[in-house]
């Protein structure tokens, strides 16, 4: 299977030969969760309960920056906004991507036309060489969000889940992407992360979530990854 892109032709699955990733998980309350999601007809995941009541319950919310320096779509800087998502099959947790900026057009028209990932471009300056890893997202020269997250501990290979289905949701169609990973130099810590937000509705609706200068369950750094990307298959329309 392969797919035509801005002329070039793309052989499935797609391949990343290696990326740099930081991220931060932060626990929301599940109910705005679930309303900024429901345009996609997945359930977010509540693996936190909260305190006696269902109505306090805690879903996932995941922030991550990607430098991509080896890949079929070439390199680009991403940023992306995730929530822990049940399947509508009944099977395993997956991530439902709900905000997905990158910097360049390539992997932008592959992303969107090939998997329904809702990329739009930012300007998105990373630092992964530095102690603190940071990342911000702009539109325009106006500050979207900034995220910083600090060295945690080294973890032992394979600490890492292999594979999880990525969930996208574009122009009304839920789509699901097998999406396997093979990480190496892995980082871990409690807390750890400083995500700071500004002018766009993407850092509004982390707002409303409670997100701004809130404490993060974990962050973790990747000093290198690879991934593999299949072909996406419609689950809603």
């Amino acid at each position: 299977m392969s797919h035509v892109i801005q002329g070039e032709r793309v052989t499935m699955p797609v391949r990343i030969r290696d990326a740099a990733v930081a991220s931060a998980m932060f626990a929301v309350p599940a109910a705005p969760a679930q309303t900024l999601i429901d345009y996609s007809g997945l359930r977010v995941a509540t693996p936190i309960p909260g305190p006696a009541r269902p109505t306090r319950r805690r879903a996932i919310c995941s922030l991550a920056f990607i430098r991509y320096a080896d890949g079929d779509l070439g390199p680009y800087h991403e940023f992306a906004v995730a929530f822990l998502v049940r399947p509508p099959d009944g099977g395993p947790i997956g991530a439902f991507i709900h905000w997905l900026p990158v910097n360049q057009a390539f992997t932008l028209d592959a992303g969107r036309t090939i998997w329904g990932f809702p990329k739009e471009i930012a300007d998105i300056p990373i630092d992964l060489a530095s102690r603190i890893k940071r990342c911000a997202v702009r539109f325009g020269g106006r500050t979207a969000l900034e995220l910083a997250v600090k060295p945690g501990l080294p973890m032992p290979g394979g600490a890492a889940a292999p594979k999880v289905d990525a969930y996208s949701c574009l122009d009304g169609i839920t789509r699901r992407t097998p999406w396997t990973m093979s990480p190496s130099g892995v980082r871990l810590r409690p807390g750890g992360a400083r995500l700071t937000l500004g002018d766009h509705p993407v850092a509004d609706e982390l707002r409303g979530l409670g997100l701004h200068g809130a404490r993060a369950l974990s962050s973790s750094t990747v000093a290198h990854l690879a991934m593999e990307f299949a072909d996406a298959t419609e689950v809603r329309r």
